[in-house]
């Protein structure tokens, strides 16, 4: 079975690939705002379903109306959108059809401009939640869970950077600083292999996502093992802040590389399976939650257990943890040091890589720069937690998100980062080792 498992696999994400729908949440939206000027005033809009219009580029919405005296119609609108909807820059609204009749120029040009666009909020969506139909929770207890839904990708992105921090310094006690780099590397990536698949023509939000973590991945990988045979294996002998310097220097150079390959400007990527689910209500505050980025920070959060589990219950597992107590002692059983050292590299750049899509996918983009403070935040996690250990790094990714998430609630988010890197601070000051790791950093020299 194993050497079919590969086509399997294949075959199972071309078939998944097939079930997306072409036109982003924004386009649907915006598709959806432009039904009731079409309608008399009060009439009761139901969304039904959502199509492909009769022409490329066009999505068809077929809705029912209720009129005040009760009779039900059954109605559709087409609406056109420029250029390729799922490229970097979505496409415009250029024209609409109700019941398949074009509407004249002049009459959406003074819908788009007069109603779509030029108003002091945005124009009902027909689709969006009734609170009267949910339920009913305390204001506080609605903008908690707001918060803690907020904070979950954040959560998973954190938990897999500092644990590929701890995959590393588990080994040698060395810190390498330019892990965030490896997660912007993985952004770019996701980035060019989407951009790639569009110019195939195939532009399902599934495929899109798979491309997206494969070419990352490979790409963090690739440029993992690179770093490790040309810059870490010179550094075997030297000292801790030899190599912080040399990794330090190994970041400013790979920002650099990602500002030449991207550029200044940030890559966009559209936003997919992002239409809110409302959960409850409190007054007028609706609380929401993000299918995309559920789905994304439990592969993220399942990802980062799958490198615990690694560790604890597999052959290299066993192999991590003998050379990490006495890499001399496990070379007298026949452990290849050098070669364990390269493997962890490999995967937590992989991670790291992975890390880099999640925020691409559910922020849109991440430029260049992003990575040093996105990097610096996840060695705090993995210092709070223990950067000694896998699992008590990938729990300290899991408190940041939580301490971020709760000083965004109560207090002024600007000083949110301050706060963050105080934080570091006092653990190193009051238990270097970090929460779950022993009372001492390391018997090592850093």
């Amino acid at each position: 079975m194993r050497p079919l498992l590969l086509p399997i696999l294949a075959f199972v994400l071309l078939a998944l690939a097939g079930c997306g729908t072409e036109f982003d949440t924004d386009q649907m939206r915006l598709c959806r705002q432009a039904i009731p000027p079409l309608n008399p005033p009060k009439a009761n809009i139901e969304i039904e379903s959502a199509a492909r219009g009769p022409v490329p580029r066009a999505l068809r919405l077929f809705y029912r109306v209720r009129f005040g005296d009760g009779v039900a119609r059954h109605r559709s609108i087409d609406c056109l959108f420029a250029g390729e909807t799922g490229a970097l820059g979505r496409g415009a609204l250029i024209g609409i059809a109700s019941d398949g009749r074009p509407m004249s120029d002049a009459s959406f040009y003074l819908l788009r401009r007069f109603y779509l666009e030029d108003r002091a909020e945005p124009p009902p969506d027909p689709g969006a939640p009734r609170i009267e139909d949910l339920p009913r929770v305390p204001a506080a207890l609605a903008y908690g869970l707001q918060q803690g839904l907020s904070a979950l990708p954040s959560a998973a992105i954190y938990s897999l950077l500092a644990a590929a921090y701890a995959l590393v310094y588990g080994l040698n006690g060395r810190i390498i600083l330019s892990f965030g780099e490896f997660a912007a590397l993985g952004a770019l990536a996701a980035v060019v292999g989407v951009a790639l698949m569009l110019s195939l023509a195939v532009s399902t939000p599934l495929s899109g996502l798979a491309i997206a973590f494969a070419t990352a991945i490979l790409a963090a990988a690739l440029h993992g093992f690179a770093m490790g045979r040309f810059v870490l294996r010179h550094l075997e002998r030297a000292s801790g802040q030899q190599m912080l310097i040399a990794t330090i220097g190994l970041a400013i150079a790979m920002s650099e590389y990602l500002r030449l390959a991207q550029g200044p400007e940030l890559r966009w990527l559209p936003p997919v399976f992002n239409n809110p689910v409302p959960l409850a209500s409190a007054g007028a505050f609706i609380v929401t939650l993000n299918p995309l980025a559920l789905g994304l920070a439990a592969l993220g959060l399942t990802a980062a257990l799958g490198l615990v589990a690694l560790i604890r219950h597999t052959a290299y597992g066993r192999a991590w943890r003998a050379v990490s107590d006495d890499q001399r002692t496990a070379a007298l059983f026949g452990v290849d040091g050098r070669a364990v050292h390269d493997v962890a590299v490999i995967i937590a750049c992989a991670v790291c890589g992975m890390a880099g899509v999640i925020v691409t996918v559910i922020y849109g983009g991440m430029g260049f720069a992003g990575g040093f403070s996105l990097g610096l935040k996840a060695l705090v996690a993995a210092i709070l937690g223990g950067i000694g250990s896998v699992g008590g790094a990938a729990l300290g990714g899991l408190l940041i998100a939580a301490f971020e998430a709760v000083w965004s609630a109560t207090l002024p988010i600007e000083q949110r980062d301050l706060a963050v890197y105080s934080l570091l601070a006092i653990v190193l000051i009051l238990r270097p080792g970090g929460i779950f790791g022993d009372a001492e950093l390391a018997p090592r020299q850093v």
